[in-house]
């Protein structure tokens, strides 16, 4: 494959103000977005993104989970398609870029190639996930989980949101239930461009960074069962306090993360006490640690750990005990291929960059199941995300999307 030369770039007042658009979307309360999956206001958003990658020339097809994929054209009608997006869908009080830059960076990738009559061999395909979040319909990156195997779909749709709306009833109502079949679809490679969310690039003044893997992840619900009891009444040493022990397991967690280090984190993000009263001691807690690595034999020997150390720590207190696997997936390795055309990218393009791991889960590494690989980061303000106050700058944006698209570009082969 020829690399395209330095001087391809997108135009990046237009994708700043593609950014700045779609915003105005689900608007959170204080800059952000509120554009939750299946909502109006997704709908919205949805109608918005197609309308522009129809003025792009690109033709639309949407599955039976409403994943979008915009094609354009190849020279070559039977060359497998290069993919490249994100999601549009946000947190509650999300950002403006999560997800969105990967998708709307993408689109520029295409508007820039018309603009300079490029033309590849391989149609290039904008693809727009349903559901990465996961705020509204747990699990996350539901959609392409589905497309790469990893769920039924009728199990899909029977997922509820808070207020017991069906996934599939949603996805009928506001009109983006497609026809094709899902995972029907083959690829040549997937790229996608992500804000980091996290605080290492900007750290280190670092432009890019190139995902060569994605962490695994265990998740693992404790539940404790002491003795409800007064807390003025009740002598200390006749207690059966389920939050202390949920306390001193919480320290071994942060320990045993800490001895497994480099890239292995560990922490309670989940937690609940019960009757959850100020003057009584907790005769039950619930809560759930979350185990992350890039190396699968670290994240299993984290949780044998827990499982062999919490139970001791449980029975010294006199409460009972029980652990229950509610979330896993196995970590991710890139394509090296796809990893290299971002790195070669990134070079060329004279940025600085580094290898990365993706503390988060993102669609590409359930895609990367079903086809070679690879993602992009750029930086974003003070690793904040799924936050209102989520930042980038333009040129971090610009800078993301041109290393994508000489990547993508690259794989799908300028023809001329």
């Amino acid at each position: 494959m020829t690399a395209p030369g330095k001087n391809l770039t997108v135009n990046a007042d237009r994708l700043w103000e593609s950014l700045e658009e779609m915003a105005q979307i689900g608007p959170g309360q204080r800059g952000g977005s509120n554009r939750q999956t299946l909502t109006d206001a997704d709908a919205e958003g949805r109608a918005l993104f197609q309308a522009w990658c129809e003025a792009a020339g690109m033709t639309m097809g949407v599955d039976q989970m409403g994943t979008m994929f915009a094609r354009r054209e190849g020279t070559d009608p039977d060359a497998l398609p290069v993919y490249v997006g994100s999601h549009l869908d946000t947190q509650p009080t999300g950002g403006r870029y999560d997800g969105v830059l990967g998708v709307l960076g993408a689109l520029e990738v295409i508007r820039s190639l018309n603009d300079l009559g490029i033309r590849t061999k391989h149609p290039i395909v904008v693809t727009n996930w349903t559901n990465e979040e996961g705020a509204r319909f747990a699990p996350a990156m539901l959609a392409s989980g589905v497309f790469a195997g990893l769920h039924a779909q009728d199990w899909a749709y029977d997922r509820v949101d808070a207020e017991g709306k069906r996934f599939g009833d949603e996805l009928e109502r506001i009109g983006w239930k497609g026809e094709e079949e899902v995972g029907a679809r083959k690829m040549k490679a997937f790229f996608e461009l992500h804000i980091e969310q996290g605080p290492i690039l900007e750290a280190e003044g670092k432009d890019i960074g190139i995902v060569t893997h994605g962490q695994g992840l265990w998740w693992l619900e404790v539940t404790l069962t002491g003795k409800d009891a007064h807390t003025g009444s009740t002598p200390m040493n006749m207690r059966v306090n389920a939050g202390l022990g949920m306390a001193r397991i919480t320290e071994l967690v942060h320990t045993i993360a800490m001895e497994a280090q480099p890239d292995a984190v560990g922490a309670i993000g989940q937690a609940n006490v019960y009757p959850n009263s100020r003057n009584v001691i907790p005769g039950k807690a619930v809560f759930t640690v979350d185990f992350r690595s890039p190396d699968q034999g670290k994240l299993d020997a984290m949780r044998a750990r827990l499982e062999a150390e919490a139970p001791k720590i449980a029975a010294e207190l006199g409460l009972g005990f029980s652990i229950e696997p509610v979330g896993h997936f196995d970590p991710v390795t890139f394509d090296e291929t796809c990893v290299a055309a971002l790195r070669g990218a990134a070079e060329r393009l004279g940025f600085s960059h580094r290898d990365m791991v993706s503390g988060a889960g993102h669609d590409a590494c359930w895609i990367n199941r079903v086809a070679p690989t690879a993602m992009v980061f750029c930086p974003c303000e003070g690793g904040l995300s799924h936050n209102e106050d989520e930042s980038i700058t333009k040129d971090w944006a610009a800078a993301g999307a041109n290393v994508l698209m000489h990547a993508v570009v690259e794989t799908a082969e300028i023809v001329g």
